[in-house]
């Protein structure tokens, strides 16, 4: 069964990335040289600032998909590991939408 991670890296601009990969310090190297196409190719240097637990490859497509979604402030509580605020952020987001 394939296994992989889900992660965030803050690129010099100060914006987040996510992404999976089966390698993490592979994976930052090739964004580090620019080898990765995409967001982070103008956005070095990069550095990983949060990395999942190992999981199976369809629960990394989800999640890295969920965690695209979120605004930066739950990212944030993510990489801080303030995971009893991630339900409140998520609360209070959609009362300011009401």
């Amino acid at each position: 069964m394939k296994t992989g991670y889900v992660y965030i890296i803050e690129c010099s601009d100060g914006s987040y990335y996510t992404g999976v990969t089966s390698n993490p310090q592979k994976r930052l190297y090739e964004h580090q040289i620019g080898l990765i196409k995409g967001y982070t190719k103008n956005k070095c240097p990069v550095k990983m600032i949060w990395i999942s637990n190992k999981m199976d490859i369809i629960s990394v497509i989800e999640n890295e998909k969920r965690v695209k979604g979120w605004r930066r402030e739950k990212k944030e509580a993510l990489i801080n590991g303030e995971y009893e605020i991630l339900p409140e952020l998520f609360k209070a987001y959609w009362e300011k939408k009401i």
